[in-house]
């Protein structure tokens, strides 16, 4: 089975385009920029000249292709890259599926995607999931909460730097997961036959507050955190005033999905009507993965302090050795 996989170079995409080369399929990344995706070349990937706002080069990239994983997305303040990327590319993406008779379309959207219908990256994914399904192309979406790789930046860090960290003065709890299980779950999707045509609401095994993640990381660290609490009604509050102003869209919008995550209680649940749902307790039971395979949130915290850890250590040896060295 060969493979065009589109986000290779991202968090999520990277580990599916390892995975795959690892479990012997054929790897072609669709990319515009080479010298971005070397390291994929030189990991044994295919690379191949494609652009979503340039219909004209996609139907070359899937010449040859059985499958396509899209993990690509843009970010939510890149309100263009939303619409000629996000929106209209992944419409000629699909169009250009249908043509080569693309055999599955695995596409990655977002839980709770109906609560968020007002924020423009969830509104174009749920649109692109109907486009899907209506495509008659074989297809699988995997929803997903939140990766344990994205909370480096917006826990871990901040501590380690003494640097405040801003929360909701209330609990949002998430089934966040590592990619490297996203990616076993992606690729495995592709061998059972179940799971065609299916909408799969991805979670891990535990749900997570902020404040306990915030505690996980003070206790590896070994230092208290600077939480800054937001009210939820003062949230409410700024989110109107900056819509109110043009330039403050992007504001606006990032702060709405703040206050409804927030609000929602469990950030894990989703339905679309009209699709087959397979929702948490079926997906492990299917996908035949265990509880003891999955990479829990303690263990990778835990991992990523000791690298960090043996790394300062590194740095003050060096930076010892290279004293040493001026005074001899």
């Amino acid at each position: 089975m060969s493979l065009l996989i589109l986000g290779g170079t991202g968090t999520l995409g990277r580990q599916i385009v390892l995975q795959a080369l690892t479990k012997g399929y054929k790897v072609r990344c669709l990319v515009r920029n080479f010298r971005k995706a070397n390291f994929l070349k030189e990991w044994g990937v295919e690379l191949v000249y494609g652009d979503l706002t340039k219909p004209e080069t996609i139907p070359p990239c899937l010449k040859g292709i059985t499958a396509i994983i899209d993990a690509s997305t843009s970010r939510p303040d890149e309100l263009d890259s939303l619409k000629s990327v996000d929106w209209e590319g992944k419409l000629y993406l699909i169009e250009a599926a249908k043509v080569a008779k693309i055999k599955r379309f695995i596409f990655f959207s977002l839980q709770n995607i109906e609560q968020l219908s007002k924020i423009p990256l969830p509104k174009v994914k749920s649109k692109i999931e109907h486009k899907l399904i209506n495509s008659n192309i074989p297809y699988t979406i995997f929803r997903l909460s939140g990766f344990y790789q994205n909370l480096i930046g917006q826990y871990a860090i901040p501590i380690l730097e003494n640097l405040p960290i801003w929360v909701t003065d209330e609990n949002m709890y998430v089934a966040y997961m590592d990619t490297q299980d996203i990616a076993i779950f992606c690729l495995r999707s592709l061998q059972l036959p179940k799971t065609k045509n299916q909408l799969i609401v991805l979670d891990g095994l535990k749900l997570w507050a902020s404040s306990a993640v915030i505690k996980l990381c003070e206790q590896l660290a070994g230092q208290s955190a600077k939480v800054q609490r937001i009210p939820s009604i003062l949230l409410n509050i700024l989110t109107n005033i900056f819509g109110f102003f043009e330039w403050g869209q992007n504001i606006s919008e990032r702060l709405a999905f703040t206050q409804i995550i927030s609000n929602e209680g469990d950030f894990n649940v989703s339905s679309l009507k009209g699709s087959s749902n397979l929702l948490t307790n079926e997906v492990y039971e299917t996908f035949k993965i265990e509880s003891s395979d999955i990479i829990q949130l303690e263990d990778y915290f835990l991992e990523y302090f000791i690298r960090l850890l043996k790394r300062l250590r590194d740095i003050n040896f060096e930076d010892v050795q290279k004293q040493r060295n001026l005074i001899l």
